[in-house]
């Protein structure tokens, strides 16, 4: 862990310039904690609430390689504990109340490119619950599984894991598999093939709204695509697609910030630029899926693949929440949430 308060971020934009990478700008938020560096390339975050001490809640994060691993933070940065040998672990997210057996537990779920399986380990422990991995994409000659979000319905809570690729069709790019664990072994089962594609580069970062019920897609390059995330609501078609022209190359990590259950931001990374586009979760005049541009808040964190946010107070440095962001340098970045309100109250761009 490196806690970096009041760093000029001199180094980190030495980084970014020194290796080609896009440059930090002098203006950028920094911070507060830096974690220790896994073994290879980090890749996304997801963040998961103790329930029973905020305090003590855990950023997991992917290390992604052939020898990769899913690696478990505290809240100071060091690594507690972690899982290695995954072939390529790509994106991970988590969700809460999943049946086994008898009892509901919360899970982390990842993907693992080169199997071409998702894996699911118990949280907190990170205990393998999955028989070893569950193929996806089965009968299709483009696989290689990328990005993924859980959504639970409010309804029945159940759970669902929405799983995109590198590459696939201009429709039903994205796979959408029920999760069930009740027999002792968590399994997944195909329940909808929905999701334009534009056929520009790839689809990495997927985002669930579990309250409003949404899914969010970086179509990269093109903009963020929105659908309903309830299977049963009906592939009525997309929903919205913003961001259009707002980025200076990749659309990648989308973290949506949760003000009330129907209040907050969705926040887009800005790859290139390091920076991270703000829109309003709630759409704009009354307009659901009207996404106007609030912000942009230049970071520290160089070429962002994927992030996470909650609003949750966790105590000592976050008190109004958390942001984590995967950085260059096989790390993620951890910033106090009060210093990105501050930024999109002033409305800067």
């Amino acid at each position: 862990m490196r806690r970096i308060i009041g760093l000029t971020g001199t180094a980190l934009v030495a980084l970014s310039c020194n290796e080609g990478l896009a440059p930090v700008r002098a203006d950028a938020l920094k911070p507060i904690v830096i974690t220790q560096p896994t073994p290879h390339d980090t890749d996304d975050p997801a963040i998961w609430i103790n329930p029973i001490d905020s305090s003590k809640s855990l950023i997991v994060g992917t290390d992604k390689d052939s020898d990769g691993g899913l690696f478990a933070y505290d809240l100071d940065g060091n690594i507690v504990n972690k899982v290695t040998g995954l072939k390529r672990p790509n994106n991970v997210d988590i969700a809460y109340g999943l049946q086994y057996g008898d009892a509901l537990i919360d899970v982390a779920v990842l993907t693992e490119r080169e199997n071409n399986q998702i894996r699911i380990f118990r949280l907190p422990d990170l205990t393998a619950i999955d028989n070893g991995g569950i193929p996806v994409f089965e009968g299709e000659e483009e696989k290689a599984p990328m990005g993924i979000a859980l959504y639970t319905r409010k309804a029945d809570s159940a759970i669902f894991a929405i799983v995109g690729r590198k590459s696939g069709p201009q429709d039903g790019y994205l796979w959408q598999y029920r999760l069930d664990g009740s027999t002792g072994t968590a399994t997944a089962t195909v329940v909808r093939r929905f999701g334009k594609y534009s056929g520009k580069k790839e689809i990495e970062a997927i985002a669930v709204d579990n309250e409003l019920g949404y899914v969010y897609y970086s179509d990269e390059g093109v903009g963020v695509r929105k659908y309903h995330a309830d299977p049963d609501a009906g592939n009525d078609g997309e929903l919205a697609l913003f961001a259009q022209g707002a980025v200076k190359d990749d659309h990648e990590g989308i973290a949506i910030y949760k003000s009330s259950d129907s209040t907050g931001y969705i926040l887009v990374s800005n790859q290139q630029a390091n920076t991270f586009i703000v829109y309003p979760r709630e759409g704009f005049q009354g307009k659901p899926h009207q996404h106007e541009l609030l912000a942009e808040v230049p970071v520290s964190t160089v070429e962002c693949d994927g992030a996470d946010v909650t609003a949750v107070n966790l105590g000592g440095l976050y008190p109004k929440g958390l942001f984590v962001a995967m950085s260059n340098g096989m790390t993620f970045h951890y910033y106090n949430w009060q210093d990105f309100q501050s930024w999109i109250d002033a409305g800067k761009y």
